[in-house]
């Protein structure tokens, strides 16, 4: 597995300081999103999606996890009302401009079904068809910051009524901290500047986390599981850019400035790294599969 995700990356910083969005979604897309790939495959195998599948991805990203899904040939959708940086990278995977003529694209460039993408609700405005998703996804992970779920509540209320009876809502969410070595390097990186309450602050995962979301959205808890999911990077450099791009130090930047921040987390990665100067940090990440009644 560390060769596929240990990977060095061009850096933007030359043309974009790291508090760019657009420079921050390109790091989501180049060197972090990757990380989850185990989670979006177990989901994937578990759920059995492929042709017969609708699927609507909440919170897609970059849409790579979208893209997986499209290549097993399931119909996606995805939005991301919260980051449009991200959602415009996940159009350039999942849409591509094709000139007259041509039915698709490169081999194992794009998607090989249609796609549509959405900036916000209503889901069902995506097209001609009828609601009637059998999947939806939040394979985000939550639970690493304190009020990281508020607003999840929101997007499912809008879309679990576009998905039939008994369709598999998925959430996705943060390890047992002793099962995941970047627990303690987002603690160590952000308490400097931690706000002693409310959203944005650092917190472990809680066992019930994804259990309880379901739960507020309407939707009958139906599993759950593990999976490794660790975190490798070519550099510090790659790893702190990387860790960055997934916007749980965005508080501690506002409390304090990006300067000390990447300071901390440099310092926290160090433990992390391997004589060939890679950053290895094993995780275990949690899934719930939901079904609505």
């Amino acid at each position: 597995m560390t060769p596929t995700l240990v990977r060095q990356h061009v850096s933007h910083a030359v043309s974009a300081p790291r508090a760019d969005r657009s420079a921050r979604a390109r790091d989501w897309s180049e060197i972090q999103e990757r990380m989850l790939v185990p989670l979006y495959e177990t989901v994937y195998d578990r759920l059995d999606v492929g042709p017969a599948t609708r699927l609507l991805g909440l919170r897609c990203g970059a849409g790579l996890a979208l893209l997986m899904a499209a290549a097993r040939g399931a119909a996606v959708t995805g939005a991301d009302p919260a980051s449009p940086e991200r959602l415009a990278l996940a159009r350039d995977r999942l849409l591509p401009a094709l000139p007259p003529g041509r039915r698709s694209g490169p081999p194992g460039t794009h998607a090989r079904t249609a796609a549509r993408l959405l900036d916000g609700p209503p889901w069902d405005t995506a097209g001609t068809e009828a609601a009637g998703y059998t999947v939806i996804t939040v394979l985000e992970p939550i639970g690493g910051l304190a009020g990281d779920a508020e607003g999840l509540g929101d997007l499912l209320a809008a879309a679990v009524p576009l998905a039939g009876r008994g369709a598999a809502v998925v959430l996705a969410g943060w390890g047992p901290p002793e099962r995941c070595a970047t627990s303690s390097v987002l603690r160590a990186a952000a308490e400097p500047a931690d706000p002693p309450r409310g959203a944005g602050r650092w917190r472990p995962a809680r066992r019930d986390d994804l259990e309880e979301t379901a739960q507020r959205a309407g939707l009958r808890p139906d599993g759950s599981g593990r999976v490794a999911c660790p975190f490798g990077y070519a550099d510090l450099d790659s790893a702190v850019r990387g860790l960055l791009s997934t916007g749980l130090f965005d508080a501690a930047i506002a409390a304090t400035d990006a300067r000390q921040v990447d300071k901390e987390l440099t310092e926290a990665l160090h433990p992390h790294r391997r004589p060939d100067g890679t950053v290895w940090m094993p995780n275990v990440f949690r899934y719930l599969v939901a079904r609505v009644p």
